[in-house]
């Protein structure tokens, strides 16, 4: 009785990770070498890199092998293995941070016969030999330089949208807010490095939907309300990036009843978004990110 409970319990399982795996859009399979221990491994390692709708991971511990289903539109094995090595867990083609995997408890810390070649400084990891399009002669440019570059259209759309919130300007708010989305959907989270990945990947969705939510709409009010938590999203990420200036972290305490909101702005002048001309050096600066 007690080997038959056992094996329906099994059986229900892979059925919800089959039932799982279905809901993934235009799916694709790989499998690929990741290194742990044990069954607490299992679980952090499919954890890791599983996402609804969008990825799935099921790893066995005997053999060390995984099967990636994933959305070939929405997703890429890279990115599964990259937030599985940020885990604590090495792959044939990503090893986790030294730091990462010295926190793993002692019953997962395996054998790290993987060994570095190759240096990727901007996902805060090391990659294997192999991985990635650089020959040897190749000069890679600067992490600074390479994250920079990623973000920097975000920033660039967030103060354009911030701009045309300060002159009351729906429509240049609404076409602004357009691009940030584009920008938002342009990074490739690869460039990025470890913080920046931890941070992007807890901000993302919200970020999107609120970008894309004043673009479709004209009216200025509803568009300050979606810009105080889209400016949330924008500090998490300022937090951790390089830029090339100063960031000025800061608030209003009139809006929204007297609840306040914040915002993020490139010069240390009060020129507030939520407001604009009736109250547009109504706040103060907060916090100065550097």
């Amino acid at each position: 009785m007690k080997s038959m409970l056992i094996m329906l319990m099994v059986i229900a399982v892979l059925l919800s990770g089959t039932t799982s795996f279905a809901q993934i859009s235009n799916p694709k399979t790989e499998t690929v070498k990741i290194y742990g221990n044990c069954d607490m491994c299992k679980t952090n390692i499919e954890k890791a890199g599983n996402v609804k709708k969008v990825a799935g991971v099921v790893w066995n511990k005997d053999t060390k092998m995984a099967t990636l289903t994933y959305d070939s539109g929405k997703t890429n094995p890279d990115e599964i293995l990259k937030r599985i090595a940020l885990a604590g867990y090495d792959s044939d083609r990503f090893l986790a941070p030294d730091d990462v995997y010295a926190k793993l408890p002692g019953c997962c810390r395996y054998d790290r016969t993987a060994k570095p070649v190759a240096k990727n400084k901007e996902a805060g990891m090391d990659m294997k030999d192999g991985h990635g399009n650089q020959t040897h002669s190749e000069k890679a440019p600067s992490a600074t330089s390479q994250n920079a570059s990623q973000l920097k259209a975000v920033f660039d759309g967030y103060f354009a949208l911030k701009d045309a919130l300060v002159k009351a300007e729906g429509a240049a708010a609404s076409l602004k807010a357009a691009e940030l989305a584009a920008a938002v959907k342009a990074v490739d989270m690869n460039k990025l490095s470890a913080e920046e990945h931890t941070a992007w990947m807890k901000v993302l969705n919200s970020l999107t939907a609120n970008a894309e939510s004043i673009s479709k709409s004209k009216d200025v009010s509803r568009q300050r309300g979606a810009f105080a938590t889209l400016s949330g999203n924008i500090y998490e990420l300022a937090r951790v990036s390089k830029r090339d200036g100063p960031v000025y972290y800061q608030h209003c305490p009139m809006y929204n009843n007297g609840k306040g909101a914040n915002w993020l702005s490139k010069e240390n002048i009060i020129k507030n978004p939520y407001y604009g001309s009736q109250m547009l050096t109504c706040g103060s600066t907060v916090e100065t990110l550097n």
